[in-house]
């Protein structure tokens, strides 16, 4: 069955692509505003990424601690980000984050409370105080859930493509995409755009990721549209991924493990922590424990299966099924492995994009006028490592604005082109790449995966990430030979192949950032490069020029001194009792 030639119209005030929380945030902030709003997303209302997002949400509420402050949750962001987080949008983060709480669970989400009915607040790692709200073990999908509740009146298109903004002499009006289902194609005309569509950490060979999310085709929707992108190669790799099988590979193995005495051990049944961080063990920081585990694994003391071992079976069967449930079920379900007897098999899995969608603070706009962007596809609040709960904050905060800013900019609009010049042009593009071909889209990404765990992983130096660089380039080429075919099952192969153009673009904006990068700071590792350099405290920024990739830098605004002064005087604190998910 051919993809239909045919183009459809639709017309909103606001467009929002990608239903997460950011994308659902903004949407519902849009529709409040007396603004018609479509959602778009390639999975369903409730199955987006954030459903993953498991610990919690910080807010300065001051349940537990009442001495905290939003100028200390400011402090300890920024300083966790090793100094690279725009300060601007910090601060609105750890202003706004408390408000933006208290209304999710106004709207019913089912927040854990004290016997006082107050919400409960719960430490996270590198947080001088208790501030992070939850819902057990999986409060991603109890904000998702409640922001579609919210948001059920607002229309939105699930199953849906979307393959390029829409764009003339500097102003997005719109996007084109297809249905996945039927292939039927649609040219969106909006008066504002909101790119909500998540980060790229399934570039990577493990990852946290499921299939088909987080291919960094936000990203790309923002690069070729003109957009600049920031700090790609600030990926964060969480210590412990699941290894087998190959489909679930990466599939994150939450540190609340190791937060209720999960030990680590590499092959050689030696606790190997105690050769990295003898005090902390296997609660010191993320990226510690991270590096500690790739080093094992790399120097030849790994497992069967490319990994280290984490062991919870010193502890009473009945406080891990109390305690760990979800993990229980997700070892028995994938490996028929019981963790109360056995241990687990683990490695690093990219986790968190802390680069992305460059974007004004305050209103959350791109470089293309009339697009605003939030979420994991932006860049600004994380820096060189996101502190644990910032990111659902994150997606609630600045969804917000940008769903207001949009509409502000969708009522004030008085004139908008539409050239059908453009639309033509991009059903064009489309039609092109639906070809005969030698090559299929599945195993090509698999390769670059391979490649950019290889050369552009947790350990990175100058030689591996110019073959990365090469080996992208390899890639490209076999790319423009793939088979898509569509069939009355569906257009997926097309989506695949699409998916892997937006990869491969966004792995190399990434690797020139990773080159440039000439320093060792927080989850960038650069072997050849071990010490921080100061002056790379710095953002660096990719652009496209002629449909060239050219990396600059751009130097960051100083915190307030009052502020700066408060980050630089928080210990290193001690991890017990603490979760750093």
């Amino acid at each position: 069955m051919p993809i239909t030639t045919d183009i459809q119209i639709h017309a909103v005030n606001v467009l929002v692509i990608g239903s997460g929380a950011a994308g659902l945030r903004a949407a519902i902030a849009a529709a409040d505003a007396g603004c018609e709003v479509l959602v778009v997303g390639k999975r369903a209302r409730t199955d987006a990424h954030t459903v993953l997002a498991a610990g919690g949400i910080n807010a300065v509420l001051g349940t537990r601690d009442p001495e905290d402050s939003w100028q200390q949750h400011f402090a300890d962001t920024f300083k966790e980000g090793y100094g690279l987080g725009d300060p601007a949008m910090i601060e609105i983060l750890v202003r706004e984050a408390p408000d933006a709480v208290r209304e999710l669970a106004d709207w019913g989400a089912p927040f854990s409370r004290l016997p006082d009915g107050r919400l409960d607040q719960r430490f996270f790692g590198a947080h001088t105080y208790r501030r992070t709200c939850f819902a057990g073990d999986w409060t991603g999908r109890a904000v998702l859930e409640t922001l579609a509740r919210r948001s059920e009146g607002i229309p939105m298109r699930e199953s849906f493509y979307v393959t390029e903004l829409l764009h003339a002499d500097g102003e997005c009006f719109g996007a084109f995409g297809f249905d996945l289902d039927t292939g039927v194609r649609t040219a969106i005309y909006a008066d504002a755009v909101v790119l909500a569509a998540g980060g790229h950490t399934r570039l990577w060979r493990r990852s946290s990721s499921r299939r088909d999310e987080n291919t960094g085709d936000g990203m790309s929707l923002a690069l070729l549209a003109g957009c600049r992108l920031a700090d790609l190669e600030l990926v964060q790799f969480h210590p412990s991924g699941m290894t087998h099988p190959e489909e679930i590979a990466g599939t994150l193995v939450t540190e609340a493990v190791r937060g209720e005495g999960g030990r680590l051990y590499n092959a050689l049944g030696e606790r190997f922590m105690s050769g990295y961080d003898p005090e902390r063990m296997e609660l010191s920081t993320r990226d510690r424990v991270a590096l500690a585990c790739y080093t094992e694994i790399t120097s030849g003391r790994g497992g069967p299966n490319g990994g280290v071992f984490l062991d919870i079976s010193h502890l009473d069967k009945a406080v891990i099924l109390e305690r760990l449930p979800r993990m229980y079920r997700q070892f028995l379900d994938h490996q028929l492995l019981d963790i109360s007897t056995t241990p687990m098999e683990v490695a690093p899995t990219a986790h968190y994009s802390m680069g992305g969608v460059v974007v004004d603070a305050e209103t959350t706009a791109t470089d293309l006028t009339g697009l605003y962007a939030a979420g994991e596809v932006t860049a600004g609040v994380h820096g060189a490592n996101r502190l644990g709960g910032n990111s659902l904050a994150e997606t609630i905060v600045f969804g917000r604005r940008a769903g207001q800013a949009a509409a502000a900019w969708a009522r004030d609009r008085t004139t908008i082109k539409r050239p059908a010049a453009v639309v033509a042009a991009a059903n064009e593009r489309l039609a092109s790449v639906i070809k005969r071909g030698d090559e299929f889209a599945r195993p090509l990404q698999r390769d670059l995966r391979d490649l950019m765990w290889e050369r552009c992983g947790v350990v990175r130096d100058e030689d591996g990430l110019k073959q990365a660089l090469i080996g992208i380039d390899a890639l490209t080429d076999r790319a423009q030979q793939v088979d898509v075919s569509p069939t009355a099952e569906g257009h997926a192969d097309l989506a695949h192949l699409l998916d892997l153009q937006a990869s491969l673009l966004v792995a190399k904006a990434t690797v020139l950032g990773a080159i440039a990068r000439r320093e060792t700071r927080g989850c960038h590792n650069r072997s050849d490069y071990p010490e921080l350099d100061e002056a790379l405290a710095k953002t660096l920024e990719v652009s496209m020029d002629d449909r060239e990739l050219r990396v600059g830098s751009r130097a960051l605004p100083e915190p307030a001194p009052e502020l700066a002064r408060l980050a630089a005087l928080i210990p290193d604190l001690d991890p017990t009792g603490r979760l750093t998910e």
